[in-house]
């Protein structure tokens, strides 16, 4: 799926010459955090709604308060994952695009990115979801690879899920007939599984050792 066929043309982007008092009623109109502002075919930046509406001038143009723009933008290039973190670290539901030029094509918007992510074969496939831990030092992504594919699985995909100290989550979406060998793998490189499986022979073995103790403890 290309994401390039997600660009949106439907809004107009803003100029510095636009009133004040026309981006507020635009804002109030359309369901989006952030306006581009374009001149020339160059995006220049985007207000954030928040910014047009502590201004109390009405009357004046945008170009008055043009050190309030925000400039974040991606090109046509992209992929969904890096869209996402865009979308993120501005805190906004649109995104600039912008081709090899910099001249500006388009939007996309947030909704749609996340209906393309939604829809991969990485969220939709009805495989087994691991979750392993190592220390940050220790862990890296090839091991994690080598480890799934030398089981005879399939790895679909795989992220950084959690970093909590000089500890590291990796969250795997695995295709194998026989997870529980691979996780037997995964502790014998001193991975920490932290996903719960019910096919877990380690935590079925230690479950059944602990009773056994257990009782002997009780005579």
């Amino acid at each position: 799926m290309n994401i390039d066929d997600y660009i949106l043309n439907d809004i107009e982007p803003l100029t510095l010459t636009t009133p004040i008092s026309e981006a507020k009623n635009l804002f109030e109109n359309q369901p989006i955090t952030h306006f581009p502002v374009v001149v020339e075919g160059k995006l220049l930046g985007s207000f954030a709604e928040d910014d047009i509406h502590t201004s109390a001038d009405n009357v004046a143009y945008l170009g008055t308060i043009q050190h309030l723009l925000n400039v974040f933008f991606t090109e046509n290039n992209s992929n969904v994952l890096e869209l996402l973190k865009l979308f993120a670290d501005n805190d906004t539901n649109i995104i600039p695009v912008l081709d090899e030029q910099k001249n500006y094509l388009g939007y996309f918007q947030l909704s749609d990115v996340l209906d393309v992510f939604s829809t991969s074969p990485f969220m939709v496939e009805d495989k087994e979801t691991l979750i392993v831990e190592k220390l940050e030092t220790d862990y890296s992504m090839s091991e994690v690879v080598q480890i799934v594919e030398s089981t005879g699985g399939k790895l679909l995909g795989c992220y950084i899920s959690e970093r909590n100290g000089d500890r590291t989550q990796v969250t795997l979406k695995v295709i194998s007939d026989d997870l529980n060998e691979i996780m037997q793998t995964f502790r014998r490189y001193n991975y920490d599984i932290i996903s719960s499986h019910d096919n877990d022979v380690y935590l079925e073995d230690l479950k059944n050792r602990s009773e056994y103790l257990k009782r002997y403890l009780e005579m």
